[in-house]
């Protein structure tokens, strides 16, 4: 017999593509659903920019070496 295929729930994150100041690009930042919650009347931009600042945060703490400020987002 087939197994007939769930509906499932869609993806658990969406992607973004960040500009920093310096000129540098990183491709696809995973940011969670979660966070992008629109109930506080935030726009997904900037709930985007404050996750991936976030994300730039721990990193930067992990290996000691800071990013430049976040220039533009644009959802990829």
């Amino acid at each position: 017999m087939a197994r007939r295929k769930s509906n499932g729930k869609g993806p658990a994150f969406m992607m973004f593509n960040v500009t920093y100041e310096d000129g540098s690009v990183t491709s696809n930042r995973k940011v969670g659903n979660e966070q992008l919650d629109e109930s506080y009347g935030d726009s997904i931009d900037d709930l985007a920019r404050t996750a991936i600042e976030s994300q730039d945060n721990e990193i930067a703490h992990r290996s000691g070496q800071r990013r430049s400020k976040i220039k533009s987002i644009t959802r990829a």
